[in-house]
């Protein structure tokens, strides 16, 4: 497999991944994968950070904005850290002019690439909430409080 391809790959696999988070009832393990493999593309520059843009979901009523990463076809928004504002122009609004394609990969086996890319061999993701907070609790400690906000699913 081409590095282009595998980067493309790891970009579905990151969209499957991003759009199951935002509907399951405990996203917290998905958002964390999401997080570390978006952290480790960064870092090898297999992903670019594209510039900021303004979220379209304002934090207390309050705007706010993300940082727009490419990786391969793919577009993800992730948190701003405070080097991200003094360093990338800001793009304003999205213009929603662009689409992810949509990838044809099952969420296992989204979890499967990612996991893989990681080295986390025997990484498994519970069905079961409460199973799942029992074995997550000391890998979401380590998330910055940012993070974990910009993900909280509202009830």
């Amino acid at each position: 497999m081409s590095n282009d391809d595998q980067i493309n790959q790891l970009g579905q696999a990151l969209f499957i991944i991003n759009r199951h988070a935002k509907t399951a009832l405990d996203p917290s393990s998905l958002y964390l994968l999401k997080q570390e493999a978006l952290k480790k593309l960064l870092k090898e520059n297999k992903a670019k950070k594209i510039g900021l843009q303004f979220s379209n979901n304002p934090r207390k009523s309050k705007q706010h904005s993300v940082v727009l990463v490419e990786i391969g076809e793919y577009l993800f928004h992730i948190p701003a850290k405070s080097e991200d504002k003094s360093n990338l122009k800001h793009l304003g609004y999205p213009d929603g002019s662009h689409h992810n394609p949509k990838p044809k990969l099952s969420l296992s086996k989204a979890k499967s690439i990612l996991s893989n890319y990681l080295g986390w061999e025997n990484a498994r993701f519970s069905n079961n909430p409460n199973q799942h907070r029992q074995n997550t609790n000391s890998s979401l400690s380590s998330l910055p409080n940012s993070f974990l906000f910009y993900h909280k699913r509202k009830r």
